[in-house]
């Protein structure tokens, strides 16, 4: 039997990997998040479910006591809007990422996952719309995303050492902008699948007929649905490769595409109206798959229709 830590497990991700992980039939599962437990998205009866703030290295060794794998996905973080206006908190994750760390280490655990992120690319290579697919080697020089971006380069390389001197057998994603149902839709953290379909949600439950739009709507994104995500972490984490890895869809939008989307999925078709001056972001990113496909026989695959399709469903639900 295998015990496994989720931390960050309130969360949008924790929920649906500690959900996945439950229907695999992982049964000794402990799940963490600093969130009081009435607050998470998803909490499950029969995991062992802990409130705790991992910023102390004493509550990472309390989370880590005993565990076989880690799934580290804590962090404090959100869309564009949060990142560009909280960059220390953001980085303030760094206590977390290494704390973990060194606490797995002192467990003696088998295998640790750290969720990084495609901020940590250099944004000379994100100043396009038609920005070319981004690399595993694109991170390099580094200039990543300030403050959210810098803070996970940074874990992305603690974890590396952390192989190279101690053989903690660690495993890195690069997530790119994951969406789907159960997860942040409003109050400032929700990225841009999510607020689009409130903001449409909402235009169609007020019989309004238009929608702000941060920037000229003509940057370019990709979108990865939960379960992709979910999936590839799994993989990632189960298998021999080393090197950290984008898990990413490569369906590049701009950001008018994903409303002209969402407007279909709702039957309405809404007037724009753009705020320039809103965070924007880097002009493009879009996540190349060519190593994860070599390296796990397998890459992202759900459409981002199919995945907002649900995800809009769930936003109108909530809201109405």
């Amino acid at each position: 039997m295998t015990r496994v830590l989720v931390t960050g497990a309130g969360g949008f991700i924790g929920g649906h990997l500690v959900a996945r992980l439950r229907d695999d039939g992982v049964r000794d599962i402990r799940a963490v998040d600093r969130a009081p437990l009435n607050a998470w998205y998803q909490r499950f009866d029969d995991v062992d479910n802990r409130c705790a703030d991992l910023q102390d290295f004493t509550a990472c060794q309390r989370a880590c006591d005993g565990v076989d794998v880690v799934y580290n996905l804590a962090a404090d973080m959100g869309g564009m809007g949060f990142i560009e206006n909280n960059k220390a908190l953001c980085m303030l994750s760094v206590l977390i990422s290494t704390h973990m760390l060194e606490a797995a280490r002192q467990a003696g655990v088998e295998r640790f996952f750290y969720s990084s992120s495609a901020c940590v690319y250099a944004a000379g290579k994100q100043e396009s719309p038609d920005v070319e697919p981004l690399r595993e080697c694109d991170a390099y020089p580094a200039m990543p995303e300030d403050g959210y971006g810098w803070e996970k380069l940074f874990s992305e390389r603690m974890a590396r050492h952390y192989l190279e001197d101690f053989a903690l057998e660690t495993r890195v994603a690069r997530y790119h902008n994951v969406f789907g149902p159960v997860g942040t839709y409003d109050g400032g953290r929700e990225k841009a699948p999510a607020a689009i379909c409130r903001k449409v949600a909402a235009a169609v439950l007020n019989c309004s007929d238009e929608i702000e739009i941060w920037g000229d709507g003509k940057q370019t994104r990709s979108f990865t649905y939960i379960d992709d995500c979910v999936e590839g972490t799994l993989r990632l984490t189960r298998s021999d490769v080393r090197e950290p890895l984008n898990i990413g869809s490569e369906q590049l939008v701009t950001i008018n595409e994903l409303v002209d989307i969402v407007e279909g999925i709702a039957g309405v078709t809404l007037r724009r109206r753009y705020n320039l001056s809103a965070p924007q972001g880097v002009r493009g990113r879009n996540s190349d798959n060519t190593l994860i496909a070599e390296g796990l026989g397998w890459a992202p695959s759900v459409s981002l229709e199919d995945g907002l399709r649900d995800t809009y469903k769930w936003v109108y639900d909530q809201m109405s």
